[in-house]
């Protein structure tokens, strides 16, 4: 019994398919921390590059609503007017900052886990709402790593910002001592960096989410021996439905291969093992092709089928056992025993000539030439 318990341990690394069923699913490491951290870093530098072009665009903006005449004042169908170039003229400035955030935001996840498209992530489950379950996760490992994150997150943003007043602090006291215009270049230069240095802090914490984030998705889809083997027979099939399925496979191929051996020109046999079931039309072939061949009963049922349709049957024995290791069902016969196989129909045709009396009996069979690299020796 501990046997078995200590089996169903999940302690195998994840096959690549239950990777894959995973995603499917809609399951992927995902660190929202790396996330967060790009958009508001690229957003802070978005600020940084894009401020001059969005000030430009406030202060038109702000210039346009609030200089007008008093008949404009008392004009109704004007401020509708205002409205729409107000709009406009906002829309301009805010584009190209927005147009950087949204693509942090796309970037982001491709940092961990990529994207991911899957409606079965919207579908229903009953244990996001079941209150146990929930209780359970309020009180599990991941729920520890948020709350450490968190307070990880308060310490190292107010360490980072007390670093950043101190830093700063000099130039933030001597503004009150410039003009209305420096005074307000320089607030926004501090500002902009201090969020920037801000921002990058919290690349501190994604740095550390994002190995916890691939372990613990990692750990998440582990298998035991037994899942493994069930997938394995899920996705390859039960060994014995295979070997039934490759047994079907055989009879019906070799049912075929019987159905053709009719259509051969001759049968090449070794008495004790093999039959070969060559057809040659020199009008459409270039060269002779195996249309049939076999073993032990399969050859015996071809040399079976040739007797009952009248085909003439040769003995060749190394011939017949270097077409059965050397040539295809259906393919041509190599090119070295060419020579070989022509011998074959020419003793084959005068032998067919002379039982119809147009011709002399053959004097004996010939010599079959069979290339070294071609040859098999017979079995034991």
């Amino acid at each position: 019994m501990a046997e078995q318990d200590s089996s169903q341990e999940k302690t195998e690394e994840p096959t690549a398919r239950k990777i894959e069923k995973s995603r499917e699913e809609g399951q992927a490491p995902r660190s929202k921390e790396l996330s967060t951290t790009m958009v508001l870093l690229l957003g802070a530098l978005g600020l940084l590059v894009f401020g001059p072009f969005l000030s430009e665009k406030i202060t038109n903006l702000s210039r346009y609503c609030f200089s007008f005449d008093r008949r404009t004042a008392f004009d109704p169908s004007t401020m509708a007017i205002h409205l729409d170039a107000a709009a406009l003229e906002a829309a301009i400035g805010l584009t190209p900052w927005l147009a950087v955030v949204l693509l942090a935001a796309f970037v982001g996840p491709l940092g961990v886990g990529g994207w991911l498209f899957s409606s079965k992530a919207f579908m229903p489950k009953g244990d996001r709402i079941n209150p146990l379950a929930g209780l359970k996760r309020m009180f599990s490992m991941n729920s520890l790593v948020e709350l450490i994150k968190a307070w990880a997150k308060v310490l190292v943003v107010g360490s980072v910002a007390w670093f950043v007043l101190m830093f700063f602090f000099e130039d933030a006291m001597a503004i009150q001592h410039q003009q209305v215009r420096p005074a307000i270049d320089s607030a926004i230069t501090i500002i902009i960096w201090s969020v920037i240095a801000l921002c990058a802090s919290t690349s501190l914490i994604a740095i550390a989410d994002v190995p916890w984030q691939l372990y613990s998705h990692k750990k998440k889809l582990r298998m035991s021996m037994q899942d493994i083997k069930d997938e394995f027979k899920e996705t390859e099939g039960k060994p014995e439905v295979k070997g039934r399925v490759r047994q079907l496979q055989r009879e019906i191929a070799q049912r075929r291969m019987m159905a053709d051996v009719p259509n051969a020109d001759v049968i090449i046999t070794n008495p004790t093992h093999y039959s070969i079931a060559l057809s040659y039309s020199a009008g459409s072939q270039n060269a002779p092709v195996l249309v049939a061949k076999g073993v032990d009963q399969a050859a015996m049922k071809i040399r079976e089928i040739a007797k009952e349709h009248n085909i003439p049957q040769m003995q060749a024995p190394p011939l017949a056992r270097a077409l059965y290791a050397h040539a295809r069902v259906g393919d041509e016969i190599p090119e070295g025993l060419y020579v070989a196989v022509a011998q074959v129909l020419a003793y084959i045709f005068q032998m067919d000539q002379f039982v119809k009396g147009n011709g002399p009996r053959p004097e004996r069979k010939p010599d079959f030439p069979i290339p070294r690299d071609l040859r098999v020796d017979p079995a034991p």
